[in-house]
């Protein structure tokens, strides 16, 4: 009697603790939030479309990449709408373990490095710019230009805009910057944040005004404003590491837990199929900005934009449940 008491509360105590992950549950879908703006949204896009065509309650867990990426194995988390797999160090190795799958590419033409507005190189008639730099196309060429892109504080030297401080890519920039012997004209400045960092772009942008820094994509300035990515030597592992070529464009994955699959077959199905483009994510990150809009908000404005993309990635009857959703007030 004491022994099949004792299973008795093992398996009430079992059943407490999967109910208490989302992840257990079959009506129930986890998506992975590491925190930046890119991936709040596609996981609204991929939320809307589990509530709206699977029938999914959707939850959200938050946390680092590292702790995302441990989550994801143990099951936590049910799936990763963009993991970024340079960046994380054990994903070859959760794969090998059978701890995630990959589903498919979300995007894979990312890219960073350092950026100036257009109109620094063509000119904007329509703003009455002047091409200020008109052989601007290399990083290397920056050595001729730092009297265009005048640092305020030293107005001697150029002021070249670098990457977050503890960002392993700060690192690689101030090498680039030594290496192209860029040292001798220009300071490079740290911002203190990314808002510091998109508050100088923007600034510099609206009155016309030059200016040269570090960027990627896709975030709502690339999507909201016309840059030019500098030209660099092609990729190599360890020319880059050393600062001497361009950035590799990172492939990033929709990945789930490995039991994914098999608990939500018709809903993996989507998710294998859930492919967009850095430009398509910039121009919603975009429209965020420019619109004060939720995530929410902007996966339903980005489905009405491109309806085509419900007809790739669902089955007819799942497409038509989403468009009759979205004709919802």
């Amino acid at each position: 009697m004491r022994k099949k008491i004792l299973l008795l509360l093992s398996s009430l105590l079992c059943m407490l603790l999967l109910t208490g992950c989302g992840g257990s549950n079959e009506k129930t879908i986890v998506f992975s939030d590491a925190g930046w703006d890119s991936v709040k949204f596609h996981n609204a896009v991929a939320g809307l479309i589990a509530e709206k065509a699977y029938g999914l309650k959707v939850e959200t867990m938050n946390g680092s990449s590292p702790i995302m990426e441990a989550a994801l194995v143990r099951g936590d988390v049910d799936v990763n709408m963009e993991l970024w797999t340079d960046n994380v160090a054990t994903y070859q190795a959760d794969k090998a373990a059978g701890g995630i799958v990959d589903l498919g590419v979300n995007f894979d033409d990312n890219r960073q490095g350092l950026y100036v507005p257009r109109y620094v190189i063509e000119g904007d008639p329509q703003r009455g710019i002047a091409p200020l730099a008109p052989d601007l196309k290399k990083v290397a060429d920056l050595a001729r230009y730092s009297n265009i892109f005048v640092d305020e504080e030293n107005p001697s030297k150029g002021r070249i805009y670098g990457a977050i401080p503890g960002w392993a890519v700060d690192e690689v920039l101030f090498k680039k910057y030594e290496y192209y012997g860029l040292d001798k004209n220009y300071i490079y400045f740290r911002p203190g944040s990314e808002a510091t960092l998109n508050t100088a772009f923007v600034t510099a942008y609206e009155k016309g005004l030059p200016i040269v820094g570090y960027n990627w994509e896709p975030t709502w300035i690339s999507g909201k404003l016309d840059m030019v990515l500098l030209e660099d030597e092609p990729y190599t592992e360890q020319g880059f590491a050393e600062g001497k070529t361009a950035a590799p464009s990172v492939v990033v994955m929709v990945a789930a837990n490995s039991r994914l699959p098999g608990r939500l077959p018709e809903y993996t199905e989507f998710l294998k199929k859930y492919h967009t483009s850095s430009a398509l994510t910039a121009k919603a990150l975009a429209y965020i900005g420019d619109n004060k809009a939720t995530y929410d908000q902007a996966a339903r404005w980005f489905l009405q934009q491109h309806d085509d993309l419900l007809a790739q990635w669902l089955p007819q009857d799942k497409a038509e449940a989403v468009r009759a959703a979205l004709k919802e007030k």
